[in-house]
């Protein structure tokens, strides 16, 4: 199935959870890193049972340092 990740095409496999879409996309999972699922999103303790549907939209966002 394919979901769009930050506007970019993603074929994962059916029973997808959030938590192994950023482990097959190499995000580290670390703090500073947020997760919308179709605009909802998702807490992190939720991200192992929150499963990929078809055509998702997902909107990653992670923190930076800087100053």
């Amino acid at each position: 199935m394919e979901v769009l990740v930050n506007n970019k095409l993603y074929a994962v496999q059916p029973e997808t959870s959030v938590a192994a879409l950023l482990q097959f996309i190499q995000l580290p999972t670390t703090k500073g890193v947020a997760v919308a699922v179709n605009n909802h999103v998702v807490p992190r303790p939720q991200w192992d049972g929150t499963l990929l549907s078809p055509a998702d939209k997902i909107t990653i966002i992670q923190a930076t340092q800087g100053g």
